[in-house]
């Protein structure tokens, strides 16, 4: 239970961060609330997640998620730029927390 806490407060990182970029510098009211929402959420729902979880690997989970989904979300719908390294980038974050969780994450 306690991962899949970690993987939607991951999740909600991700959609934090693209109302962050949305918000225009906190002049859009819409994104804006949403961050503020989604961070709550996020934080919450990764706080809930460490009563059972060894501290440094679920917030590897948790950042691994957030940076590869808004990467790759910003290279799919908001037009950043795409280049092989990045996405080789992308790979190892992906193996690097695989790695953290065979290493073994929870008490």
């Amino acid at each position: 239970m306690a991962w899949i806490l970690v993987v939607f407060a991951g999740l909600f990182e991700v959609a934090m961060a693209l109302c962050l970029k949305a918000s225009k510098n906190f002049s859009e009211w819409l994104p804006s609330a949403g961050f503020l929402v989604f961070a709550v959420t996020s934080f919450g729902l990764l706080s809930f997640a460490l009563r059972s979880l060894d501290v440094g690997t679920a917030y590897a989970v948790w950042v691994g998620i957030g940076a590869v989904g808004t990467a790759t979300l910003g290279m799919v719908l908001m037009g950043d730029q795409v280049s092989a390294v990045k996405i080789g980038a992308l790979a190892c974050i992906i193996v690097g927390v695989i790695g953290l969780n065979l290493a073994g994450g929870s008490h």
